[in-house]
């Protein structure tokens, strides 16, 4: 059985979250915290993050199959669920061409390294993939326990929903600002991933598929892109935007926080606004 996500994520890089933070989240009523950005394969994070919470589910978005070995991550995935049962997901992606001179038939080298995770015992309903397109979405439909998607619209998780079809998780995340002036959200917004990811081919090919154009991604984004990437304005709209992917058929949402000072400011925001909204 998958494990549980709950309805609400936050999204944080290893620098920006720490034991005492996993904790305050855990209070705000986040029911996961994705630790973001290729964490190393000893997940050793992870587990004093687990330590420190009791409730909280911890997942990686992503463990990169090109850097982190999968017999060692999956001993780490051991090591962990021992000590914290049903409290861990282990996403796991391919990254992007633009960072990885070897690049080359990424399906085929997630797919083996799924082999070698499962051959090493690690349970596939505690596997999500970091899938954008309809191959790889099958190949989470099909070997995990569904997708954790990035840099994506309500469109893409719709269109996700039915090509994974039910009873597999679909657990996109999305950026927001809690900001009112739209311009400043989209400056914010340009020089921040939402902007600067347009220049990833993973990324830029899955807009085209949702219908944008090479217009759209010039110069960091066309202000209907970064408006449909980047919930904006005050806590409640902010809310209602990033529950459109539920209706979307999405099981959680996972925020990814954008912000000039502290992202648990924006977390801690949005997840009053969610819960009164919900």
């Amino acid at each position: 059985m998958p494990i549980s996500t709950g309805v609400l994520g936050a999204h944080l890089r290893e620098h920006e979250v720490s034991p005492e933070r996993a904790g305050l989240l855990e209070q705000l009523g986040y029911d996961t915290l994705w630790l973001d950005a290729s964490p190393p394969a000893d997940l050793t994070l992870v587990e004093r993050l687990l330590d420190a919470t009791t409730r909280l589910t911890l997942g990686t978005s992503v463990v990169n199959a090109w850097v982190a070995d999968a017999d060692t991550v999956a001993a780490s995935y051991h090591r962990i669920a021992a000590a914290h049962p049903d409290r861990f997901l282990l996403g796991v992606g391919i990254g992007h061409r633009e960072v990885h001179t070897e690049y080359a038939s990424p399906y085929d080298v997630l797919a083996s390294y799924l082999d070698r995770l499962t051959g090493n015992g690690v349970p596939a309903d505690r596997i999500v993939v970091g899938a954008l397109g309809p191959r790889m979405l099958r190949l989470a439909r099909d070997r995990a326990a569904g997708a954790v998607p990035c840099m994506v619209t309500p469109d893409h998780t719709r269109r996700a929903r039915e090509l994974l079809g039910p009873g597999k998780l679909l657990l996109p995340g999305h950026f927001a600002i809690v900001d009112t002036d739209a311009a400043r959200v989209r400056t914010a917004a340009r020089s921040a991933p939402p902007g600067t990811g347009l220049r990833v081919v993973n990324y830029a090919t899955n807009f085209r598929r949702l219908g944008f154009t090479d217009d759209d991604l010039d110069d960091h984004g066309s202000d209907r892109l970064i408006d449909a990437l980047v919930a904006h304005g005050d806590a409640a709209t902010v809310a209602t935007r990033l529950r459109e992917h539920l209706h979307a058929g999405a099981d959680h949402i996972g925020i990814y926080p954008i912000a000039d000072g502290d992202p648990i400011n924006v977390l801690a925001a949005v997840a009053d606004a969610v819960h009164t909204v919900r």
